[in-house]
């Protein structure tokens, strides 16, 4: 006789549906890291404006941010699937734009556009997996799974671009999209269960342009903190996103369908994971960046020798990512997350033995134990935000932990390359026969300080390179020891907030919805 537990258990057919959902979280990853390949060749084909390509890297990102809690309630409203396929094809249409965009104008909206329907991709996949997968343990792989699809993406993307691009004009690494698309259109719609919530109404469209103004205020203000330091404007857009993200909490405490339900936030698995999440995705973006640039401009290695370096990082993430659902089982999410939190602080204190001449080996082992470390409470923390939000608020919940981490990543590149800025420029001390002009473009940035140094005589540039090199690394230092205290934080919250935070059962299946293409 079937138990109930075995009853509620997925089969192959959910499995292989997993497959199909990773694929979209594969195409995003690739999409982020191919562009930054292709920007030389566009730049001579297009000509963009500095501006302009800024744009051009940025309003992907910044759409998707903006997009993803209206995107979650769409799919909690109309249907996940659907709102999944729509945004395939959608996503499809607007890659095969930005490929044949005969302008850096028309590149700025095919880009827009693919973040628009970037947005409707996160969540739908994430809640239709809480769909799909009502036994918390096989739950908890699935996510593993899912997320490992974005490692695999930013592994993979560089070695397809660069195939590509090798052979093909800069538009072809756009087209990828359009065969994985493809597929999801043609599997999905036998393979993926639909599932919405009846009972709600419509989407109430101030809401939507509040939550849109707000997020995409803050995530501006950050962004430009990280690369002008504090101004005017982006204080003035943080000060502005804060008011919006005010307003809209408000006017959702008084609507009877509110595009997010703030009850969500009673509950102690979602809240503290959402706000651990936070705290350590704030770490990696900026010691990332960090990093790279260590390797290049402090060790003087080429771009590909560093990111050879910067491999065994991408191999941990997985390992610890595919480790955290058995530890999970045996130990409980909470303590598992708190130990690998306290790894990953030790990770960050490796990093400290860096030096201007100690080889890349420290910084490298360093990030591999902090991404390690880490990476269970990303699959963990993510499966809790999720696991805790009823199944007809999936994808609302699953919008709400990917604009947490959105955020948090443009928050971190602006603390944390602050803090290194702040400590550059305490550190540096250029000779006094140093020319105006040069030691005012060295205070500003280490690359600035070796590109100026190119121009100066042997001796002097020497010296200028010397000292910035080493203010720089001890900037990088002091990151990571600032990181360091924000993970062993986040640990204590794992280790007394989720301590029995895990669902002791499974649930029962929700009844399907009509199956709609």
């Amino acid at each position: 006789m079937m138990t109930e537990n075995s009853a509620n258990r997925a089969g192959l057919r959910e499995w292989i549906g997993l497959a199909v959902l990773v694929l979209p979280t594969l195409l995003l990853s690739v999409d982020v890291s191919v562009l930054h390949l292709a920007v030389p060749m566009l730049s001579a084909d297009l000509r963009p404006s500095s501006t302009e390509l800024l744009w051009i890297n940025d309003s992907y990102g910044f759409l998707i941010a903006g997009f993803l809690l209206t995107m979650g309630a769409l799919g909690d409203r109309y249907g996940r699937k659907r709102l999944l396929l729509v945004g395939a094809a959608a996503f499809g249409a607007a890659s095969t734009l930005a490929a044949y965009a005969p302008t850096a104008e028309l590149l700025i909206l095919a880009r827009a556009l693919l973040g628009i329907a970037g947005a409707t991709l996160m969540p739908s996949t994430l809640s239709l997996i809480r769909t799909m997968f009502h036994d918390p343990a096989q739950r908890t792989v699935a996510i593993s799974v899912w997320m490992t699809g974005f490692t695999g993406g930013m592994l993979a993307g560089p070695l397809i671009g660069g195939l590509l691009l090798e052979h093909y004009w800069w538009g072809s690494v756009f087209l990828l999209a359009v065969p994985v698309m493809a597929v999801l259109l043609l599997v999905g719609p036998w393979l993926l269960p639909e599932h919405r919530d009846q009972a709600t109404g419509r989407i109430d469209p101030t809401s939507v342009l509040v939550s849109l103004a707000g997020i995409l205020a803050l995530v501006y203000g950050f962004k430009q903190l990280a690369a002008e330091g504090v101004s005017g404007w982006p204080a003035l857009a943080l000060l502005a996103g804060l008011a919006l993200i005010a307003v809209f909490v408000r006017r959702q405490r008084t609507l009877a369908e509110p595009l997010l339900d703030l009850r969500l936030f009673a509950d102690r698995r979602f809240s503290v994971s959402l706000g651990t999440l936070a705290l350590v995705i704030l770490v990696g973006p900026g010691l990332g960046l960090l990093s790279a640039q260590y390797l290049q401009l402090v060790l003087g290695l080429t771009p590909l020798r560093a990111g050879l370096w910067m491999l065994p990082q991408t191999v941990a993430v997985v390992v610890g990512f595919l480790m955290a659902p058995a530890l999970a089982r045996r130990l409980g999410p909470g303590t598992v997350a708190a130990a690998g939190l306290v790894i990953s602080a030790g990770g960050l204190w490796v990093i400290t033995l860096a030096g201007t001449d100690s080889g890349p080996g420290a910084l490298a082992a360093g990030l591999a134990v902090f991404f390690l470390g880490a990476s269970p409470l990303l699959v963990l923390g993510t499966d809790l935000v999720v696991g805790a939000a009823p199944p007809e608020q999936a994808g609302a919940a699953s919008a709400v932990s990917e604009t947490a981490q959105e955020l948090g990543g443009a928050l971190g590149l602006a603390v944390f390359g602050s803090i290194a800025n702040v400590v550059y420029r305490h550190h540096l001390s250029v000779p006094p026969e140093t020319p105006p002009e040069v030691a005012a473009s060295a205070r500003d940035t280490l690359g600035a300080a070796v590109d100026s140094a190119a121009h100066l005589p042997d001796g002097l540039a020497e010296a200028i390179l010397t000292t910035a090199k080493g203010a720089f690394t001890s900037g990088l230092h002091t990151a990571a020891v600032a990181g360091s205290v924000l993970l062993l934080l986040a640990a204590v919250l794992s280790a007394t907030l989720l301590r029995r935070a895990a669902p002791a059962t499974a649930e029962q299946p929700a009844e399907p919805v009509a199956q709609q293409a």
